[in-house]
């Protein structure tokens, strides 16, 4: 059974950073494509970023490009998503899941707030 765990949220205000990490338990991890979503209070989850097994490519929302970067350390079974010049309307709960490039996979964390500040 693989658990997902996230960290790192917090409340920032607009235009600073933060850094969320998402591990994981079990060996089948560093071959999964892993994805974050956000759910803001009242709308439907979002996808925000994808990552491949081998960390090689990623995909995002359109309304974070350019602003978060998701990567990975294998060795490690962890997942970041580092996001910078965060705006209010950045702010929910995200959560990591796995294992889905295409689609969401069967596993999600509990999910961590993230709270931005105008």
């Amino acid at each position: 059974q693989v658990q997902l765990l996230e960290s790192g949220g917090g409340s920032v205000q607009s235009g600073e950073s933060l850094r969320l990490s998402c591990a994981a338990s079990g060996s089948v991890f560093g071959i999964w494509p892993l994805r974050w979503y956000r759910q803001a209070p009242g709308k439907a989850r979002e996808l925000v970023a994808v990552i491949s097994a081998d960390g090689v490519e990623t995909k995002y929302a359109d309304s974070v490009k350019g602003r978060f970067t998701i990567s990975r350390e294998k060795d490690k079974n962890v997942v970041y998503l580092q996001m910078t010049m965060l705006k209010p309307e950045d702010t929910g709960v995200y959560y990591c899941n796995g294992p889905g490039w295409s689609t969401p996979g069967t596993y999600w964390g509990q999910g961590t707030q993230v709270t931005v500040s105008s």
